[in-house]
């Protein structure tokens, strides 16, 4: 395993988001496309293969954990702007959204 530093870690921005839309990528099997409230001006769009996991209702208005300062890529044809953060098994059989246990506003820091 590669060891980072801790100047490594301080270079990711992480944040709590609030999934305020949720829908289904057409033509795809696993993509959702998610718009986050990250406590700013606007949502951001993430592109997540989260549909064997998670239902549309299961999703909405979910508070996660994000990777806020990833470049932006493109699924399918659709932007997505950061990256939200999961335990998923190794075989694939389970995946698990990371998340707050408390209330927290969108845009908080995780440190």
């Amino acid at each position: 395993m590669n060891e980072v530093t801790f100047d490594d870690w301080k270079k990711l921005q992480l944040k709590v988001g609030q999934i305020r839309e949720v829908e289904r990528v057409p033509k795809t099997k696993k993509l959702y496309k998610l718009q986050v409230d990250l406590g700013g001006e606007r949502l951001y769009q993430i592109v997540t293969s989260l549909v064997p996991y998670y239902t549309e209702e299961e999703l909405q208005d979910r508070k996660i954990i994000v990777l806020t300062n990833l470049q932006p890529t493109t699924f399918a044809g659709h932007l997505s702007e950061a990256m939200l953060l999961c335990a998923e098994k190794e075989d694939g059989s389970e995946c698990v959204l990371l998340t707050v246990h408390k209330d927290m506003a969108p845009g908080t820091p995780v440190t």
